[in-house]
């Protein structure tokens, strides 16, 4: 017995460029914008798995030169991509974050907690790692489970 499964274009309201994801079986791929060769989370059930973001500045094309203003960037877009699933922030079970430059874990951290609303936070690795594209400071992924 074989199943095939069809591509469906649904609408999704939000801020971003692309206003719909497609659904593939139990599958709904998340898409802000067509920049690369992937998606930016997909939902499998409650579960959301976040492509690794970096913080670019509005052109799409560059990171901005001050780090905070990265850091902000790459958890708005984090949560860019949660909020077209459905969820938000503290929906976030596990992060990692990849930073060649571990000397600005602080300065990450600092912006990094304001997004939360509670105090139990994610699991979360930081990891140091070579050089990021577009010259990033920050990568971010993560996993995140819808409530019940």
């Amino acid at each position: 017995m074989s199943t095939t499964s069809k591509s469906v274009a649904v609408p999704i309201s939000g801020d971003h460029d692309v206003e719909s994801a497609a659904v593939e079986g139990p599958r709904r791929y998340i898409q802000l914008n067509q920049r690369g060769p992937f998606s930016d989370g997909v939902l499998v059930g409650h579960t959301l798995y976040l492509s690794g973001r970096i913080g670019l500045d509005e052109t799409g094309k560059r990171v901005p030169d001050d780090i905070e203003t990265e850091a902000r960037n790459v958890m708005e877009d984090v949560q860019g991509v949660l909020r077209k699933a459905g969820m938000q922030m503290d929906d976030l079970v596990y992060v990692q974050v990849f930073c060649p430059d571990v000397s600005l874990w602080g300065r990450f951290n600092a912006i990094y907690c304001s997004y939360f609303t509670r105090k139990l936070l994610p699991a979360r690795a930081f990891v140091g790692s070579g050089k990021l594209l577009f010259n990033a400071h920050f990568e971010v992924q993560g996993i995140a489970v819808k409530p019940s």
